[in-house]
């Protein structure tokens, strides 16, 4: 299976030692994007809690993807997998004069939604642990979705490597679904297409990033092209090599690349800090691949030369001291925005 040709690849990398799983970035795409009927249990940016289940609930064991360029059987999620929308009490406090406050009120039928095991993470007291983890449509480079589907409804731009569903050729088969081995594709029963992730393009023609990353409080996200060389994607993905994708043995090479996140001791019995990491390497390795502990040991290694007093422009660039310059290089397209227009997705 060949990669797509494309001019230039629009890539993403995530520092996961800055996020604060606010999920800001969740709520600037979904005021954006995921706003008309049928997409209410939609959110194409997720932030979950690790160790977790995720959404749609158990996404890394429903299968899909390649291996060894062999396209996999995948599970097809349901939407109670992932998980129920929300609501407020709004009316009660605001029309109805007979509360206070606002709180949450869950669907009683819903068993999931999308941040349903917030913070609960794994291991025990004193040594418990967990990170979260954003997720977007990858925007992979073999995308399985793309193979998947016999409408030829996805493809991906040849200007800058978005993956994008044309809602006019979709008729709602959903063998996207289940080919995607990350799961970041929705169905609208209303309008019977698929619908995801779109890097925002609107935004990316116009020079202008994506509203997860400009909405992050943490500045965490980092938007701009693999080749290009003088970027912050092209240093910490090619360059120094201390960002890596999400299951890579999935086999689609995903363009979003995730920092990972260093951790605190454990403790022994006399509460006293031991040597060993509270996040256990296998984990890691079991999300990342084998040179995720490589990348540790560099950032560590790199964490040390500031401490001591030296420098590092490994760190420089994840801490990014003027913002947004440092984090987002989009040159503006030419066009304008023309393929939305056309009511693509």
């Amino acid at each position: 299976m060949a990669g797509i040709k494309v001019k230039h690849q629009a890539a993403m990398v995530l520092d996961l030692n800055k996020c604060m799983g606010c999920q800001t970035c969740s709520i600037a795409c979904k005021r954006l994007w995921t706003r008309e009927e049928g997409m209410e249990y939609m959110w194409w940016n997720t932030v979950n809690t690790q160790p977790g289940l995720g959404t749609p609930k158990g996404w890394e064991t429903m299968g899909g993807g390649f291996k060894n360029g062999i396209p996999q059987k995948g599970q097809l999620p349901s939407i109670d997998e992932f998980g129920s929308n929300w609501e407020f009490n709004f009316e009660e406090v605001y029309y109805s004069g007979k509360g206070q406050k606002t709180y949450l009120k869950p669907n009683p039928a819903a068993k999931w939604g999308m941040n349903w095991d917030e913070d609960e993470g794994a291991g025990e007291w004193p040594n418990s642990y967990f990170f979260y983890l954003p997720r977007i449509c990858n925007h992979c480079t073999h995308p399985a979705c793309l193979e998947a589907c016999p409408r030829k409804a996805i493809y991906k731009r040849e200007e800058d490597g978005i993956v994008l569903i044309d809602q006019s050729r979709c008729k709602g088969y959903r063998f996207c679904m289940e080919a995607c081995p990350y799961k970041k594709i929705y169905f609208n029963e209303i309008k019977n297409v698929s619908q995801k992730c779109i890097f925002c393009y609107p935004r990316i023609e116009q020079g202008i990033t994506t509203a997860c990353s400009r909405q992050c409080p943490g500045r965490i996200r980092f938007v701009g092209y693999l080749d290009d060389e003088d970027g912050p994607i092209y240093k910490l993905v090619k360059k120094w090599q201390v960002a890596i994708p999400l299951h890579p043995e999935y086999g689609t090479e995903p363009n979003v690349y995730y920092v990972p996140p260093l951790s605190s001791s454990k403790l022994d019995a006399d509460f006293k800090i031991t040597n060993e990491p509270r996040i256990p390497l296998e984990y890691l390795e079991s999300l990342f691949g084998k040179d995720v502990g490589k990348i540790i040991e560099t950032l560590k290694a790199e964490r040390q030369k500031k401490v001591d007093g030296g420098k590092s422009e490994i760190l420089d660039t994840l801490i990014g001291y003027r913002w947004p310059k440092d984090f987002f290089k989009i040159p503006k397209g030419k066009g304008g925005v023309t393929s939305f227009q056309k009511g693509t997705l």
